[in-house]
């Protein structure tokens, strides 16, 4: 391990607005009273990688609590670190494996589910690491509050497909779905929030899908 990432990992100990591993399981069902200090909406961003739209997130809305989600602490200091040095005080990321969701999260305790460029895991044989498979979805449908809304923004065209086709088999709420988010009538301000890669993808010409459902 390198130098610069051994360090980034004992800096991000000592970051107030990070919470690693076991230590975030006494705030299950508790973020917004005991971490936030607040009863405003939580609102999670999963796979947040440097927390780019997360902390962005955070400057949109004040009045909510943003969390984002990773395993890899190299990558969340960064996005921790700008929203300690820019006080962005409603940002915070939790490091660990998002298929531990449940441990972390009470019932009904999210608004609101981002999933921005994950992984798309296309080989059928890692079809159940897709964060939009069932046995995710069924994770998120126990956390989310009623009419709760899920966004996935990927440039990956067979994370879409699949993804719209576990929406229709699951019978869920559909509200957008766009294959060229940039050429349609939804890029708002927020769905306009850029992440590095997403710039990268988009210099390449590449489309940017985006779908919003819920689970009622």
């Amino acid at each position: 391990m390198g130098k610069d990432k051994l360090k980034r990992f004992a800096e991000v100990d000592t970051f107030s607005n990070v919470v690693q591993l076991d230590a975030g399981k006494p705030y299950k069902g508790k973020w917004g009273t005991d971490f936030f200090k607040n009863n405003n909406p939580v609102v999670l961003e999963l796979a947040c990688g440097k927390g780019e739209y997360t902390v962005s997130l955070g400057r949109l809305f004040p009045q909510k609590n943003f969390i984002g989600i990773d395993y890899k602490g190299n990558r969340i200091w960064r996005g921790a670190k700008t929203a300690l040095e820019n006080g962005v005080n409603n940002v915070g990321f939790l490091r660990i494996q998002i298929e531990t969701i449940l441990d972390y999260f009470g019932d009904a305790e999210v608004d609101e589910i981002w999933i921005t460029f994950p992984d798309p895991q296309p080989q059928l044989s890692r079809e159940k690491k897709r964060l939009t498979s069932s046995r995710f979805l069924e994770k998120y449908k126990q956390i989310l509050k009623p009419g709760g809304h899920v966004n996935l923004k990927t440039d990956n065209d067979g994370l879409h497909v699949y993804t719209a086709e576990k929406i229709d088999e699951h019978g869920l709420k559909l509200y957008i779905k766009t294959e060229d988010l940039y050429c349609s009538e939804f890029a708002d301000e927020v769905l306009s929030i850029k992440t590095y890669y997403e710039k990268k993808y988009l210099q390449s010409n590449k489309n940017i899908n985006y779908l919003k459902f819920s689970f009622e």
